[in-house]
């Protein structure tokens, strides 16, 4: 018999002191569970399936850990060199003892006349290569694409695609025996009544020189791209536009050239990125034909300011300034063609 805390005997049936089950009955507590939150579960989802395909493809990724590790190296690791574009630096001192001096160098840089006019020419070169050398392969993509032999096709392709395989210094040494003072270009000025020709020597001509060099090198490595679009546009449009008697020119034009435009955004981006980077090697070979009013650009200024003359910091700060305007020109021109609706870069 069970009794009441002031000593009475409990009633059958009444409930217990401190129960909350009118039976009388103490059952076990429940604690409430909290809901997970939806968010977070999706979280932890795409991480554990972000995890188990790495893991599932982990061969993949091996692959792709040496570029990985090359970029890194070689392309990352290296910008943190950058700072001394703002030091007094020496390689006796290092990066640790060298003086800070802030943005002496790019003042210094912007008041040197030798800049400047390795600047213009790098821009005159770089706009006259998107305006003529850019265009150059998509033109021979077309014309290739529109020969009905594919014997011939191919023939043309591999004739065209072996100069790029050739370094700069053979091809600065074919064009010097073709175009030179000594050379057959020469020998026919001289018979038409034009004595002392020498075209690689012309510092007025030199920017299209350079122009023409780059053509006759790249023009059939450039087109592997394009003949890659052109093969992905599906044939049933080339079909139905003959039903509807369209001819070869307005089947280029309306067909083939639209095809191309996402592929001719992409690398145009990209060319633009690197308009303050023209051939290195290709014009440090002929500027002492032409003379460093006519063949010095930025590259060359870098070389001969910093390796060459031991002006590290300001050396370093052009290649600086480069490589921002160019981010800056990459990350513009991306945004100019999502405007458009032709899509960008990323």
């Amino acid at each position: 018999m069970s009794v009441t805390q002031d000593g009475a005997p409990a009633q059958a049936g009444a409930p217990r002191a401190g129960s909350d089950d009118p039976s009388g009955r103490r059952g076990p507590s429940r604690r409430r569970r909290k809901t997970p939150d939806p968010r977070l579960q999706h979280v932890v989802r795409e991480q554990a399936s972000v995890w188990t395909r790495m893991k599932r493809e982990r061969w993949t990724y091996a692959f792709i850990l040496p570029g990985l590790l090359f970029f890194l190296l070689f392309a990352y690791v290296p910008l943190l060199g950058n700072v001394v574009a703002f030091q007094d630096y020496s390689p006796y001192w290092g990066v640790g003892g060298s003086e800070w001096v802030g943005f002496q160098n790019f003042t210094a840089m912007f008041s040197d006349p030798q800049f400047l006019g390795a600047l213009q020419n790098t821009l005159i070169i770089s706009f006259l290569q998107i305006a003529f050398a850019f265009p150059a392969p998509i033109l021979l993509a077309l014309l290739l694409n529109s020969l009905i032999s594919e014997r011939v096709k191919r023939v043309v392709q591999s004739i065209v695609y072996l100069p790029h395989f050739i370094s700069w210094v053979i091809v600065i040494s074919i064009w010097q025996q073709v175009f030179g003072g000594a050379g057959p270009a020469a020998e026919l000025f001289s018979a038409i009544g034009i004595d002392n020709v020498n075209i690689m020597s012309d510092p007025d001509t030199f920017k299209a020189l350079v122009v023409s060099q780059v053509i006759w090198k790249d023009i059939g490595w450039g087109t592997i791209i394009f003949f890659a679009a052109i093969s992905g546009i599906p044939t049933e449009l080339y079909e139905a536009a003959a039903v509807d008697g369209a001819g070869a020119a307005r089947r280029t034009w309306h067909i083939t050239l639209p095809g191309l435009v996402p592929v001719i955004t992409l690398l145009l981006i990209l060319t633009i990125g690197n308009v303050l980077t023209v051939g290195f090697e290709q014009l440090l070979l002929q500027q002492p034909a032409v003379g460093a009013n006519a063949a010095e650009v930025l590259d060359t200024f870098v070389y001969y300011r910093g390796i060459a003359g031991g002006d590290w910091g300001l050396s370093t700060a052009a290649g600086l300034f480069k490589g921002v305007i160019g981010t800056i020109l990459v990350i513009a021109a991306n945004k100019f063609a999502k405007r458009l609706g032709t899509g960008g870069l990323f």
